[in-house]
């Protein structure tokens, strides 16, 4: 959706690899924005963005408007089912829907070989995959490692919104993630005791609010009460007035 970063960047980076003819979609899709969320102040910087592509050899970039994108009001959708119902889907009712049908339209109108998502929206990444195997799309969906700060805060473009002391304390939420995983990795198999040690990283942390922390599945990311294979750990806070989001692996 723009505001192009490091982690951004890293996406163009792996793919230039893979390719001949690199694009990149840059579009701010309104469908997937609910009623009081930050569409209006999303922030834009196409010219930014433009000179990012352009210093990581893009080939082609389609920033298309919301008219391009939406002539007539869309009455077809994709439904994402239960994919879309818990951690980020349970507050956002309808967003990940809105997120899989305009993957679609992208998908069909750039018609690429493959496509590279961050994995740092890890529910976005999983429905994409899903809906590209339910619906035999003929493009492999490539997943690429979270970009960090120095000091563990996932890169995002609502980073921007942080002020100086938000900054500071942003970064709990990976430390919260890392204890819930030593704790996994260290044999722990009660869901209920791992969070518990995440959520004791997170209690009183001045200017946050937890949204969730679970342990889910990795392959339709639903809850699970006993640990018994590989597991994926996610994460939603408030700091100040932003949302973040985080997840790492156990």
């Amino acid at each position: 959706m723009g505001a192009l970063h490091a982690g951004h960047e890293r996406l163009m980076e792996t793919a230039r690899r893979d390719s001949d003819v690199l694009a990149v979609s840059i579009f701010v899709n309104p469908l997937q924005f609910g009623p009081n969320e930050d569409y209006a102040r999303y922030p834009r910087p196409l010219s930014h963005d433009l000179e990012t592509c352009e210093r990581n050899t893009v080939d082609l970039v389609f920033a298309p408007s919301a008219e391009e994108m939406y002539p007539v009001p869309q009455l077809i959708s994709v439904d994402v089912g239960r994919l879309g119902e818990y951690l980020c889907g349970k507050s956002r009712p309808g967003h990940f829907r809105a997120v899989a049908t305009v993957v679609m339209k992208l998908l069909n109108i750039v018609r690429p070989k493959r496509a590279y998502f961050g994995e740092k929206d890890l529910q976005q990444l999983t429905i994409i995959r899903r809906m590209v195997a339910d619906l035999n799309l003929n493009v492999t969906i490539v997943g690429v490692p979270i970009v960090r700060e120095t000091d563990g805060l996932a890169l995002s473009s609502r980073n921007k919104y942080l002020n100086a002391e938000e900054r500071k304390v942003a970064p709990v939420l990976y430390r919260a993630l890392q204890g819930a995983a030593s704790q996994v990795r260290s044999g722990e198999k009660d869901t209920s005791k791992v969070r518990e040690v995440a959520l004791a990283v997170l209690a009183n942390v001045p200017l946050i609010r937890v949204e969730y922390l679970e342990i889910v599945d990795p392959d339709e990311l639903q809850p699970i009460a006993t640990i018994g294979g590989p597991v994926r750990i996610a994460g939603a806070i408030w700091v100040g007035a932003t949302r973040l989001i985080d997840n790492v692996s156990a």
